[in-house]
């Protein structure tokens, strides 16, 4: 089921900080990965606005929710393995082209990048 654009930018508006500039980023890197592979110059293609309403979801659960860590520093993953390869090539693609056209939200990820993954909430390690 895809969510429109005003629904989306409504349930934005509910959530962390955070996770609104995780969607942000993951937003800005499927423009530019589908800019570059698809549709150079329309919104993103049926199957790259799939992706991110998925991200989208994904990122509505996190358990983390305002401590959540970068995806790749995550102790939690919830994407399905075929939808984290695809994110995977999404990245791998843009996000070298981020600092370019999104500078500061690419700082803000790598400062992010820096912080610890907190554990899982009511879960203990031995």
């Amino acid at each position: 089921m895809m969510v429109s654009a005003s629904v989306r930018a409504d349930q934005a508006a509910k959530r962390a900080p955070r996770i609104r500039r995780e969607f942000r980023t993951i937003a800005a890197m499927i423009r530019i990965y589908c800019q570059a592979h698809h549709e150079p110059l329309a919104a993103p293609c049926d199957d790259c606005r799939r992706l991110l309403d998925y991200a989208d979801r994904r990122l509505d659960t996190c358990p983390f929710h305002a401590e959540k860590p970068v995806c790749n520093k995550c102790t939690v993953h919830c994407y399905s393995k075929t939808m984290r390869e695809r994110v995977r090539e999404v990245m791998r693609f843009a996000g070298p082209r981020m600092l370019y056209r999104h500078p500061w939200l690419t700082l803000r990820h790598l400062l992010d990048a820096r912080r610890p993954a907190p554990e899982l909430p009511g879960k203990r390690r031995p």
